[in-house]
């Protein structure tokens, strides 16, 4: 399993908020790209890019996208929705594209660009409390998670990025019973995020079939060590 720290893009800066809660930010760096080559001089090989601004309709931090792609291997989402910005960003140098709110809402457009980018797009299903939820983490639909990996389970999708938003920030550990009984019923690689707090998370999730880690909080505070999880946990 492949650890990937999280570099959440908010009016230029880095950020961590708690819950998704845009009045609930505990953490603000002015400088993404130095927090980038942070984590690369830490060892982590992979960045999960987001344009939080972009994803809520609040602007967009494409300069600082554009400079973080140079860096090395990251996968980028946020407000992403529709062909020509996916194109746009793998032209970038993007590794892979990260599809949420119009993914989740618009299934037949989501088998439209699986279909046009292989292996390129990985789909966001961030949940609270097994439900979905879209618009940057503001709106709860009807879909519980169980039913969305059913209905993209036959797509070229490079991975579902699960985030257990009920979890997002706290540092009180994962949802480890979501995610084990998520594994053993994707066909698609499953990532995981949202309250990664220790290393033993990490281990257990690698024992549930995860694929990869986001980390978030817990790094940024220093709960968790970079360089030990990176050794570890680097692919």
């Amino acid at each position: 399993m492949k650890a990937i720290p999280a570099i959440d893009l908010r009016e230029g800066a880095c950020v961590q908020l708690v819950g998704g809660r845009y009045d609930d930010e505990r953490i603000r760096l002015p400088d993404a790209i130095a927090v980038a080559a942070r984590w690369r001089a830490a060892g982590f090989t992979e960045l999960h890019v987001v344009d939080l601004d972009a994803a809520t309709g609040r602007g967009h931090n494409r300069p600082q996208i554009g400079e973080l792609v140079r860096l090395g291997e990251v996968q980028v989402g946020g407000g992403v929705r529709d062909e020509a910005a996916i194109a746009h960003l793998l032209d970038l140098g993007a590794a892979r594209v990260v599809l949420g709110t119009r993914a989740v809402e618009e299934p037949s457009w989501l088998v439209q660009m699986a279909t046009r980018f292989p292996q390129r797009i990985v789909l966001a299903a961030d949940v609270r409390e097994r439900w979905v939820v879209t618009r940057g983490w503001a709106q709860r639909t009807e879909l519980a998670i169980e039913a969305l990996l059913e209905r993209v389970g036959d797509l070229p999708l490079a991975a579902v990025l699960i985030t257990a938003v009920h979890k997002e920030g706290l540092q009180q550990g994962t949802d480890l019973e979501l995610f084990r009984g998520l594994t053993t019923r994707s066909r698609v690689p499953i990532a995981a995020a949202g309250g990664i707090t220790t290393i033993e998370d990490l281990r257990a999730l690698e024992q549930a079939g995860c694929q990869a880690a986001v980390l978030g909080m817990s790094l940024y505070t220093g709960r968790l060590d970079a360089a030990t999880v990176s050794k570890e946990f680097a692919s």
